[in-house]
């Protein structure tokens, strides 16, 4: 299968998956909505809303255009002809975490051999299968296991702190990318508009804040009211309606409490000043700096702990949950990763 191939048959999943989405393919509306609505019996922080969103997210990327453009950079796609079976260990902290990883691994032309996430084990079944429809060939590029991977030549894997030794000690021996804890952070200079400070809603609220790529931390001058953003964000005050939401923010708000620790409490999100970066689910950190090369300087010192930054310089406030394609996790060229690869086991 030509690289050209594999571009147009994912061009083509994005964009019925728009379609879907806009209810202008009705031939599949019926399915989709089953299949989205369905998740939250399954997992209950899988809303049909963040179902939608991560799918919306993805679709959006798949154009065309996009995909040339961030395949073009690599000329030894054209080079790969044998495919080497890539293991893929997927997250399932939202929706569809692992699509990316899928994506890499086939449109470089091998095979994913692809362990999903026991909460998230539907979906990913369902775009592989719109994806074979589209280009038979890739029947036999993907296999989902539920049980231990086996038979691979390389692992990209994604996990948190305490699941990435284990990867490690299992994967170490073969070509990996073994991926950690992230999250992210925003930093607020007080020159933002109205419309800015409102978009950072979604980088905060998107899928309950479970994401590497959700804020958890901000970074404001030391002047600047908190409660001055926290009005910006109403919008989102019906998350707390969510149960698994409202248990986290009740639990956390009655530790703050014992502990009499300060908090800022705005009825669906508590607003707590630490240095710390990753927040529990409910809680937003605030962090106050003197200068501009004071908070980069702080960032820097953390960067291993950090997915994205949105700000002036940095990604768009509203746009941390929507990277584009060539925007990798922990910064790590999957593609480059996955060409240098050259013989089972050896890069």
């Amino acid at each position: 299968m030509h690289p050209e191939q594999r571009i147009k048959a994912f061009s083509e999943l994005g964009e019925i998956i728009r379609n879907v989405l806009s209810g202008k393919d009705r031939s599949l509306s019926g399915d989709a909505i089953r299949m989205i609505t369905s998740q939250e019996s399954r997992n209950e922080w899988f809303t049909p809303d963040n179902v939608r969103l991560a799918l919306g997210a993805i679709a959006d990327e798949l154009t065309a255009e996009n995909l040339k453009r961030w395949t073009d950079k690599y000329p030894g796609l054209q080079a790969v002809e044998k495919p080497l079976n890539i293991g893929v260990v997927m997250a399932g902290n939202i929706p569809l975490a692992g699509f990316h990883d899928f994506l890499c691994v086939l449109i470089s032309g091998h095979r994913i051999i692809a362990r999903t996430s026991s909460k998230d084990p539907d979906i990913m079944g369902w775009i592989a299968d719109l994806l074979v429809s589209l280009e038979p060939s890739f029947s036999d590029r993907i296999v989902f296991r539920n049980d231990r991977l086996a038979d691979f030549d390389a692992v990209i894997a994604t996990g948190s702190d305490n699941t990435s030794r284990y990867f490690e000690y299992y994967f170490g021996k073969y070509p990996n990318i073994i991926r950690r804890n992230r999250n992210s952070v925003a930093i607020i200079d007080g020159n933002e508009k109205e419309s800015d400070l409102a978009a950072m809603g979604e980088d905060i609220f998107s899928y309950f804040g479970l994401g590497c790529r959700n804020i958890s931390k901000i970074y404001i001058p030391e002047d600047y009211d908190p409660d001055f953003l926290s009005s910006h964000w109403r919008d989102y005050s019906n998350i707390i309606s969510h149960r698994k939401y409202a248990n986290n923010y009740d639990f956390n708000k009655a530790v703050y409490i014992v502990n009499r620790e300060p908090f800022k409490d705005t009825g669906y999100l508590l607003m707590k000043e630490s240095t710390a970066i990753s927040s529990p689910v409910s809680v937003l950190f605030y962090e106050r700096y003197r200068s501009e090369e004071d908070v980069i300087s702080v960032i820097t010192d953390q960067k291993d702990k950090i997915q994205c930054i949105t700000g002036t310089g940095f990604t768009d406030h509203g746009k941390a949950q929507r990277p584009h394609l060539w925007d990798y996790a922990d910064g790590i060229d999957t593609i480059e990763f996955l060409l240098k690869i050259k013989a089972p086991g050896i890069m």
